[in-house]
């Protein structure tokens, strides 16, 4: 079992104060220094997720952790974001309920915030995942709908595409890789966004189209927020640090903030805005006036994309209904008329560029969100309308090859209790909590005999305390989650090892030595199985056989992956599951 254990002496009073909460701590993994695996904003995945259903809610600060708009439901609390996070050589997969970290909306359907939005975001359960290693095709793909990439507060990056087009005669819905005059999703529907720069179709996918200001205000990139009216806004100092990665495309390639490295190939030159290679199609710039000249050709990036020599069909005049903007094609690649990358602007047509930064210092191709000075998305926003890699990630229902387990979110999170402190006779502990969890707090004058303090202590969020009011000058305290109310979960990421991994039962199963078994180990039933989704310390074969890639979704049945040795000992084995609190031993699996 974990302690986490932190000493404090004042006035001659000594306080010792272990959580022995029931979590576990997770192991530093093998890919710890990788950023693909360590950038994943985590810190409220232990919080339910919130929305504001209007404005006036959201002046008044008055959040909802369920919801119903009678379309799309929220029945239970759901956590943050990104809930568990595996690696293997090859991919990182991200589990995530696709909710944001900050306070999602409002929402409403006009820039007069009349009318309401249809839909509200809800739970996805998303397994997605990316390339660790990335490969850069001659010929680029299109990016299309729906998700081409993950935020790392676990939220969906859509392109700038809205899913309309022209056809010929009016905007359609589908098209993308067969419609050459594609809506722009932030000019047609960006009055739909809520403060963040997101909103959700009736799937309930929240998503951003275009510079996240409220992930960035989280991150700590150049965003400022008012506590007051709830809305984030470009800070008007002076950048001073590389903004971090926001994202990872599905090519693999990181999505970093609006500010790099003046040089692209150097730390020490200074911190400046990256600036759009797009520019509108107004005859500046050696571009078309499409307002004199009509929607007659679609320009050359596009035309590479869509891999055709030409324009196979005109646009609609440029008027009030069809503002010049309103498609992805009404803007130009400034290098395809004589400009210079990294000289004249910053990002290619992919929207991003080669060049170091503090988590590749040896060079990274890399996105970058564009925006105007006053934070304002430009084209192309995150990404351009195609990759610059090859997109081999995305969406997946399982996995199917042995992972190491880099996190784990929600009700696996591990606790920290924190320096308790001491003011005449009152001690109070505060620690990181789980939200929706029920809390005992436990004192003891000699770690042997325990009395109970208190039980049922909620925390506010993610953090719990309680306070003590004591004469003794000694005294131990231990704090631990006892329950945890019902919640919507991120869903249930299956590892199958189809290659190498036998599935067997235990008990009652057997398995060869020199082989991989997939154990469904079902528990005894005394002392009681703890609840669904229970941290589990460790499950270990024959007392040296250590289980991996260890999921316990079913309260009573556990499932984990073991490498038998040739030469392990043959017979009945034991196997032992603990958890953080009670220990199971079940006989067994019988080696050949």
């Amino acid at each position: 079992m974990k302690l986490h254990i932190h000493l404090l002496q004042r006035q001659n009073r000594l306080v010792l104060a272990l959580a022995a909460l029931f979590c576990t701590v997770l192991a530093p993994a093998s890919q710890a220094g990788d950023p693909r695996t360590n950038s994943w904003f985590t810190t409220y995945s232990g919080q339910y997720a919130r929305i504001y259903t209007n404005d006036a809610a959201r002046t008044n600060g008055s959040a909802l952790v369920t919801w119903t708009n009678g379309s799309t439901i929220q029945a239970l609390p759901a956590y943050c974001g990104v809930q568990e996070v595996y690696s293997s050589t090859n991919w990182v997969y991200v589990r995530s309920t696709g909710l944001g970290s900050h306070v999602m909306g409002a929402w409403y359907l006009n820039s007069g915030h009349t009318t309401n939005f249809p839909a509200f975001p809800t739970n996805q359960k998303t397994l997605f995942r990316i390339p660790r290693t990335n490969a850069v095709p001659t010929t680029k793909s299109l990016s299309g709908g729906g998700a081409i990439g993950m935020f790392v507060d676990g939220v969906a990056m859509f392109n700038n595409w809205d899913a309309n087009y022209w056809n010929g005669s009016a905007d359609t819905g589908g098209g993308g890789s067969s419609g050459y005059w594609n809506r722009d999703a932030y000019v047609n529907e960006g009055f739909t966004f809520d403060p963040a720069n997101a909103h959700q179709p009736g799937s309930g996918q929240y998503h951003y189209h275009a510079n996240p200001p409220a992930l960035r205000y989280l991150l700590g990139d150049h965003v400022d927020f008012n506590p007051v009216t709830k809305v984030y806004t470009e800070s008007t100092n002076t950048p001073t640090k590389h903004s971090p990665i926001l994202g990872w495309a599905a090519d693999g390639f990181p999505v970093y903030g609006p500010y790099g490295y003046s040089v692209s190939n150097n730390a020490s030159s200074g911190i400046r805005r990256m600036v759009s290679g797009y520019v509108i199609r107004n005859g500046s710039y050696g571009t078309s006036n499409l307002t004199l000249y009509g929607r007659v050709t679609i320009p050359a990036w596009s035309a590479r994309l869509h891999n055709v020599a030409s324009n196979i069909l005109s646009g609609p005049t440029v008027s009030t209904s069809y503002p010049l903007g309103r498609y992805m094609e009404d803007n130009d690649y400034l290098g395809d008329h004589g400009y210079k990358q990294g000289v004249d602007f910053d990002l290619d047509e992919y929207n991003g560029r080669y060049c170091v930064t503090p988590e590749f210092p040896n060079g990274t191709y890399a996105y970058f969100v564009a925006i105007l000075a006053d934070g304002t998305p430009a084209y192309p926003y995150n990404l351009g309308l195609g990759y610059y890699g090859s997109p081999a990630g995305g969406a997946v229902t399982s996995i199917t090859e042995s992972v190491t387990t880099n996190f784990l979110g929600g009700t696996n999170l591990p606790a920290v209790l924190s320096a308790p402190s001491v003011k005449s006779s009152t001690v109070t502990l505060a620690w990181s909590a789980v939200e929706g969890g029920s809390y005992s707090v436990l004192a003891s004058t000699n770690l042997t005999g325990w009395s109970t303090l208190a039980t049922g202590v909620s925390p506010t969020k993610n953090s719990g305390s309680y306070a003590d009011t004591t004469t003794l000058d000694k005294r131990f305290y231990r704090v631990g989650r006892t329950a945890v109310a019902s919640f919507d979960g991120a869903g249930t990421t299956t590892i199958t090892i189809t290659a190498a991994g036998i599935p067997v039962n235990v008990p009652g199963g057997s398995a060869s030595r020199g082989t991989t078994v997939t154990a469904t180990i079902t528990l005894p039933g005394s002392p009681p199985s703890p609840p669904a989704n229970a941290p589990i310390t460790s499950v270990t074969l024959g007392g040296s056989i250590t289980g991996t890639g260890i999921s316990y979704t079913t309260s009573g049945t556990v499932v984990a992956t073991f490498v038998i040795p040739s030469n392990a000992t043959t017979g009945l084995q034991s196997v032992v599951v603990v958890f953080s609190g009670p220990t199971f031993t079940v006989s067994g699996l019988t080696v050949n």
